[in-house]
């Protein structure tokens, strides 16, 4: 489980507690803030794959104890989620983003809502540098409906880089999201 300290931005684990870190210094995110409950290494990296591309659903429920456990319960107005690919959510027949962000929500006691779509298709993010990853999501989403003010907790399964959690919160902060947290189940620790 990931624990303090961390970088109070990316929440990439650090020695001592910073306000950014050399992972997200420079870069421009979106979000407010980012956390997630295990690191993505060792046996996460396993799991987290048979949870999304060998339909291993059961484990949304122990990603939810786990983030649950290690992530301070956010304050927030709605949880959502990143939107799955059209083709790729097909082929796998579940979507373990939104099955985080419903256990979340309901252990929250935080109302879950779709609040954003795809506006297109996007390449796998595998294998692709930060910057190719940024270009591959820049304006893949968007919000569909108007935030006015509210605080949303944005949930997605791993945070690489933060481009994709990125380019969703530019939308959500488009349709006037007024602090939007990040949460995932794991993280790359660099």
């Amino acid at each position: 489980m990931l624990a303090p300290p961390w970088c109070a931005r990316c929440g990439a684990p650090t020695t001592w507690p910073v306000a950014s870190c050399v992972e997200c210094v420079g870069q421009r995110l979106s979000f407010t803030t980012a956390r997630a409950g295990v690191a993505y290494a060792d046996a996460a990296r396993p799991l987290l794959r048979a949870w999304k591309e060998g339909g291993l659903r059961t484990l949304a429920e122990v990603a939810t104890e786990i983030v649950a456990a290690g992530v301070p319960v956010p304050t927030a107005d709605l949880v959502t989620w990143i939107p799955a690919d059209g083709d790729r959510s097909l082929r796998r027949g579940h979507h373990p983003a939104a099955a985080l962000a419903a256990g979340l929500g309901q252990r929250w006691n935080i109302d879950v809502v779709p609040l954003l779509r795809r506006r297109r298709s996007v390449a796998r993010q595998t294998g692709l540098a930060r910057t190719d990853r940024r270009a591959n999501v820049r304006d893949a989403f968007v919000a569909t409906v108007s935030l006015d003010g509210r605080r949303i907790v944005l949930v997605d399964d791993v945070y690489t880089t933060g481009a994709t959690t990125s380019a969703a919160a530019e939308a959500l902060t488009g349709a006037g999201a007024a602090a939007i947290e990040v949460v995932t189940f794991a993280r790359t620790v660099r």
